[in-house]
């Protein structure tokens, strides 16, 4: 990871966001303490429960 701070005059007089990858940040203005984290979003419908297995009967 490369991070790159240069302390210069900003102005912004719009911004357009057209795409969010998977794992972004987008910081306009001034920070004096930046923390990173990362969290793994599974949404509920991905999860599957079962209480039935449908296993074969073991013959020989």
């Amino acid at each position: 990871m490369e991070v790159n701070i240069f302390n210069d005059e900003l102005e912004v007089g719009r911004v357009e966001v057209n795409g969010v990858s998977t794992s972004s940040m987008f910081i306009v203005g001034d920070v004096e303490h930046l923390q990173l984290a990362s969290r793994y979003d599974t949404p509920p419908e991905a999860y599957v429960y079962e209480g039935i297995f449908p296993f074969a009967r073991v013959t020989g």
